[in-house]
């Protein structure tokens, strides 16, 4: 064998390797985004829009994964999970007669589950991040509800935006108390949460 042929057997081996290589990248890549995009569904979607590449929405994510993981999250136990619930059916009454009062409540509420879960719950960008990764389908819930009570505070919002971040809270909420495949004590009625995903 001359030595034309050796370097054209070589050229054509690292070819059919680099080909491989990029084959077995690809494969991964995909498989992580279908990973990614399952786990976290809408907020994926989010992300990469916010991003405007979701390769690097991906990469925060994941990053948000390794934090979390971080965290000492633990579950409620079956007494804090009916008292919570019992504070929760207060703050809903409490909406009656008092809608914004009731809206402060509801945040307050939301952050104390939070925080005995484990979460930390010091600024709302990265307590919304950490809570995606274990509760992703009502990120977009906090979002909502903790963008009206903000407007709320600024100026006069509508009664409906106020029941709007009531079912945003409660949805959010409900889930928290989510423990192990358990279903939360007070789960959101199958309406609330198809109302709640027409208004997301």
């Amino acid at each position: 064998m001359n030595t034309t042929s050796i370097v054209i057997i070589a050229v054509l081996a690292s070819a059919v390797i680099v080909a491989i290589v990029v084959a077995i990248w690809l494969a991964a890549t995909r498989r992580r985004t279908k990973e990614l995009r399952s786990k976290f569904g809408p907020e994926y979607n989010r992300m990469a829009r916010a991003e405007g590449d979701a390769a690097k929405a991906e990469s925060m994510l994941l990053e948000r994964e390794k934090r979390v993981k971080k965290l000492d999250i633990k579950p409620l136990t079956t007494q804090q999970r009916n008292e919570f619930a019992d504070d929760w059916e207060r703050a809903q009454a409490e909406f009656v007669d008092d809608p914004s009062v009731a809206v402060v409540h509801a945040d307050a509420l939301v952050q104390e589950v939070m925080k005995v879960r484990g979460y930390p719950v010091v600024d709302f960008e990265q307590r919304v991040a950490d809570v995606s990764v274990d509760h992703p389908a009502v990120a977009q819930n906090y979002r909502l509800a903790h963008d009206i009570a903000e407007r709320h505070e600024r100026e006069e919002v509508g009664m409906e935006k106020l029941r709007e971040a009531m079912l945003h809270y409660r949805a959010l909420f409900a889930d928290l108390l989510h423990d192990g495949g358990l279903q939360p004590v007070r789960q959101v009625r199958p309406e609330e949460r198809e109302r709640v995903r027409r208004v997301a």
